[in-house]
């Protein structure tokens, strides 16, 4: 496979010289049409078709020393699987991707490529637009998954040695993929009822929908990975009862689920409620439809806090959910804002107000005890702050007051207690994150290692799934030795 592919590759470059190559403009991918996608959850971005994938795959020059592989937290092969795109052999393309990432499909969608794989592409150094690897990523997976011919990764035989995973978000789907690689009996536990995590609760239909996910983990499943739903590692079993059971090591990526508020007046009041609280129960429980057995208050002046794609997802779920006004309050400016520049562009042109440089001080109620108004104090930029990001400041006497019917707080997130308070021994930050060493184990207690949010407080999710498969490394390492 190797020598055929090296071939081939040999035989593109002579094919279009690097020059030719990169005087064709970047493929944007098709968009579902604002007025329509306001009105229901169909995915946004309507993916490439094959002849734009070829011509975008035709932009790569497969570079000697890619510097978008080193940017990859999963060290995908990227020119290999672009020059399969390339030649047409799309299929060959996808087994590429399959050798490093547990969720192809998933990262082509919800990654920030424009600040990983991309940001490194040799495009951006003559000031050009990068190779839309993502877009490509994306297009692999789904033209394998809608052909019906989907290969499964190839593992080792079975060792009988079993493996606990916590968590079923990207870090535990990343790490339980690459140890079935390696022949471990894995078992992944997961505290809600739909095994994805944050894919399934957190990202909604629109921008990644269950589908994708299912059959992703349907293929981690046919690598042999079980899976355990309903199942709080810390109350329904605990650490202990699972090293009874036999397995051996424990990777914790039970991920950041606890919301943070801003401990102001009024947030006690009725529909004013976490990011987590909102998405979970839209996404997981289906409480913005009709005749839904756990229906969410359907806002019509919505607010959301916060700048990040978590506020983005909120805020164009409230639309989705009927909202006639729908607001970001951010007290940065929009050059600061965290989120993706696409998820920022969609909400825009979905017709999400942005309130940038207000914070909110202070939430108001009717005699009933919901939130009717809040109270907005203005901001200014003063001095770059820890992150690099310029703080913001308040503008003495600028208040101003604005109608709502719901709030929705999106400042982030801690990490979840449940498991680490259940680990007698181990390490943990002052954040409430669990310490690992650079193979991501405890350093305290070696049979325990650890992923994700759960370690750094905050990640995307391939930084996540990074962690998966470092974590992955290091236990079959620690079992080895």
């Amino acid at each position: 496979m190797t020598d055929r592919n090296e071939i081939w590759r040999e035989t593109l470059r002579q094919s279009l010289k690097a020059k030719e190559r990169m005087a064709i403009e970047r493929i944007h991918m098709p968009e579902l049409d604002p007025a329509i996608r306001r009105t229901n959850n169909q995915e946004v971005n309507q993916g490439l078709s094959i002849e734009q994938a070829k011509l975008e795959a035709s932009r790569c020059i497969d570079c000697p020393n890619p510097g978008c592989v080193s940017g990859c937290p999963v060290n995908i092969d990227i020119p290999g699987f672009i020059k399969n795109i390339e030649r047409g052999e799309i299929l060959e393309a996808a087994k590429v991707l399959k050798l490093t990432s547990a969720l192809p499909a998933v990262c082509g969608r919800v990654c920030p490529q424009e600040i990983q794989c991309e940001a490194k592409c040799i495009y951006i150094k003559s000031g050009k637009q990068a190779v839309a690897i993502g877009n490509l990523e994306r297009f692999a997976a789904d033209y394998e998954r809608e052909s019906g011919t989907i290969s499964i990764p190839q593992c080792a035989p079975a060792n009988g040695i079993k493996v606990a995973v916590i968590g079923s978000g990207p870090a535990g789907l990343s790490c339980a993929g690459d140890l079935a690689k390696l022949g471990y009996s894995v078992t992944v536990f997961e505290a809600l009822h739909e095994i994805g995590g944050v894919l399934k609760y957190g990202i909604p239909e629109f921008r990644l929908p269950n589908e994708i996910v299912d059959v992703e983990i349907n293929n981690l499943r046919q690598m042999g990975v079980e899976f355990v739903n309903d199942c709080v590692v810390g109350k329904t079993i605990s650490p202990e009862d699972l090293a009874a059971e036999g397995f051996r090591c424990l990777f914790v990526g039970s991920g950041a689920g606890l919301p943070r508020f801003m401990n102001i007046k009024g947030e006690n009041l009725i529909n004013v409620l976490s990011s987590n609280e909102y998405l979970t129960r839209v996404n997981l429980m289906g409480a913005g439809r009709e005749n839904s057995d756990t229906p969410v208050y359907k806002g019509k002046r919505v607010a959301v806090i916060g700048g990040g794609n978590t506020a983005m997802d909120s805020v164009r779920t409230a639309i989705r959910n009927g909202a006639e006004r729908a607001m970001i309050v951010y007290r940065r400016s929009e050059n600061e804002m965290p989120a993706r520049m696409e998820e920022i562009k969609h909400a825009k042109e979905e017709g999400v107000e942005f309130l940038t440089l207000h914070n909110p001080i202070e939430y108001l109620g009717d005699k009933e005890g919901r939130v009717r108004q809040m109270r907005l104090q203005k901001m200014t930029l003063g001095e770059p702050d820890a992150s690099g990001r310029r703080s913001p400041v308040e503008i003495p006497g600028a208040i101003e007051t604005m109608d709502v019917d719901m709030v929705i707080v999106a400042i982030g997130v801690s990490p979840n207690p449940i498991v680490p308070s259940s680990i007698d021994g181990l390490q943990m930050s002052k954040w409430g994150t669990i310490v690992v060493n650079e193979s991501m184990q405890s350093a305290e207690i070696p049979t325990i290692f650890a992923g994700g949010d759960i370690v750094r407080g905050g990640a995307t999710v391939i930084l996540a799934m990074g962690d998966g498969r470092k974590a992955a490394a290091g236990i079959d390492a620690y079992l080895k030795s």
